[in-house]
């Protein structure tokens, strides 16, 4: 490929980038932080190629950090992801993802009869993984549900 027919995203000079989020994640990850509420520029990537994932999406933030327990909950979504802290247009700060004990007021209960759904509370729950295996349950109605199942909700 060549130089004029690559296209290129767009540096930042101050914010947060996260890279390597399984292609059609992006626009949830990017609601998982409150994204469409930010007054700073936004870049979604949508279904960028990638050697190592076929096809991948991006945000990056300008202005805005994550904290490590942000970028935590978002191994819930995309374990494999990087996200890099930039100051200056330069990489300062790469947070590696771990799963968090817990996830609250992310998710919805899928389990229907949960109080969850009926009551003005925030959502919790507990992550629980064996071996490559990960499950969420719910702190109100106690039920487990595969990561799977959580993240393919609206």
């Amino acid at each position: 490929m060549n130089k004029e027919t690559k296209l290129q995203v767009e540096a930042i000079k101050n914010g947060t980038v996260i890279d390597h989020i399984p292609a059609n994640l992006g626009i949830k990850i990017a609601q998982m932080f409150h994204i469409p509420q930010t007054n700073q520029r936004v870049t979604i990537g949508l279904n960028l190629p990638s050697s190592a994932l076929g096809k991948k999406d991006l945000i990056k933030i300008e202005n805005v950090f994550i904290t490590e327990d942000q970028a935590n909950q978002l191994a819930i979504y995309a374990p494999h992801a990087t996200v890099n802290q930039i100051d200056d247009y330069v990489v300062v700060k790469k947070l590696n993802l771990a799963l968090p004990q817990s996830i609250t007021g992310i998710f919805h209960c899928p389990n229907s009869n949960c109080i969850t759904h009926n009551e003005p509370v925030k959502t919790r729950f507990s992550v629980i993984q064996k071996g490559e295996m990960v499950k969420l349950k719910c702190g109100y109605c106690e039920k487990s549900f595969s990561q799977a199942i959580m993240i393919s909700q609206d």
